[in-house]
């Protein structure tokens, strides 16, 4: 049997019966689209995060994406970012019409290198979008700092940070808005694609409920602003305020995870050898991913599928390096910390439901094959 870094099915087992029933509770309630679940969801979902709005949409890409609009960017404007994260952050800036401008990201938690954005600030600069990567925050204040210099927006992309803290604020508390998604994957997954976002600003929250419904406000048919068809779904909404319930539980799972990885494979580290996961002072980590380290990282990745094991790696290929946005004109060696990191990080398997057994199995396959390198 393969052990693979991501799976539901545990889960899904033990879950069964209220998320059946969320469906049920759904096709039972004669309204499919932006209904009382969608309506429930984004109440509880900002209220976890003592704000007054969320904003439910189809999923994380559109969240970034509309998250951006509302905040007033378009064509012309720059937004800064990062090239270590998953493309559709990036994907998104372009389809707001705006130009993404990247900086290098911190060897010590592979996140956005605050030193460096003062430089990459333009005329043409509207927003700032950090991604709150793998499961813990950027550092915060020194963007804040920035931005209010500057009058720059701040969109946080907490995609993989639901429910971690930075200095004991959650993750979507700390900028304008802050776009979710809620891809299966998640710390807060649902079963298939979903999104949302939060603010406490009212117009913000008044512009996002117009661009994901037609650019339409109370009237249908009437369009305001053209906007996007970009609606959460009733059902996925019903399973998240259900698993909503659980999150800080599946938080647990996960640090519990992190910690027997430390315990076993704390020896192994040291230069030249094997890094686990730093979390940064001030941090509360939720380990959406346990992204590890080492300069043999394909040899390694390599034998463990003798072993039945499956590995992920987050990611390697940075996204400037990409031939779809070539046309930004980075070259080799423009971030040099993102191109690293891209040929030696890797991630082991990491979710509520991974069994001891499992995890061992990992583990004890790791320490071999790195006894042998």
């Amino acid at each position: 049997m393969s052990t693979y870094v991501w799976s539901y099915l545990a889960e899904y087992e033990n879950e069964r019966e209220d998320i059946l029933d969320a469906v049920d509770t759904v096709f039972r309630s004669g309204q499919l689209i932006l209904g009382p679940s969608v309506a429930g969801f984004e109440e509880e979902f900002a209220a976890y995060h003592g704000l007054r709005h969320g904003v439910g949409v189809d999923n994380g890409t559109n969240a970034v994406k509309l998250g951006l609009e509302a905040l007033g960017v378009g064509p012309g404007d720059e937004v800064i970012t990062v090239s270590n994260t998953a493309a559709p952050t990036v994907i998104a800036i372009d389809g707001a019409g705006a130009k993404p401008v990247f900086v290098d990201v911190r060897e010590e938690d592979f996140l956005l290198d605050t030193a460096q954005v003062a430089a990459a600030i333009t005329p043409r600069t509207k927003a700032l979008l950090p991604v709150h990567l793998y499961g813990q925050c950027v550092d915060f204040a020194p963007l804040r700092a920035l931005a209010d210099e500057h009058g720059l927006k701040i969109l946080e992309d907490c995609a993989q940070s639901h429910g971690a803290r930075h200095h004991g604020r959650l993750a979507g508390t700390l900028g304008d808005a802050a776009a979710f998604s809620f891809y299966p994957t998640k710390v807060l997954g649902a079963y298939g694609d979903a999104g949302a976002v939060v603010t406490s600003d009212d117009e913000i929250d008044q512009n996002l409920r117009r661009l994901r419904y037609y650019g339409m406000e109370k009237v249908y048919y009437v369009v305001q602003t053209p906007g996007h068809n970009s609606r959460l779904d009733e059902v996925q909404a019903e399973i998240l305020r259900r698993k909503l319930r659980r999150l800080d539980a599946y938080i647990a799972g996960r640090q519990a995870v992190a910690r027997r990885y430390e315990e076993a494979l704390g020896d192994l580290t040291g230069p030249g050898g094997l890094l686990l996961p730093s979390t940064t002072p001030g941090n509360e980590h939720v380990y959406y991913v346990y992204v590890v380290r080492h300069p043999e990282r394909d040899r390694i990745i390599e034998r463990l599928r003798s072993y039945g094991i499956a590995l992920n790696i987050s990611y390697p290929w940075p996204v400037h390096t990409m031939t779809g946005f070539s046309h930004l004109g980075y070259k080799a060696g423009s971030l040099p910390v993102t191109e690293r990191l891209a040929k030696e990080i890797f991630s082991l398997p990491m979710y509520p439901a991974l069994s001891e057994e499992l995890q061992d199995k990992v583990i004890a396959a790791l320490r071999e094959v790195l006894s042998t390198l």
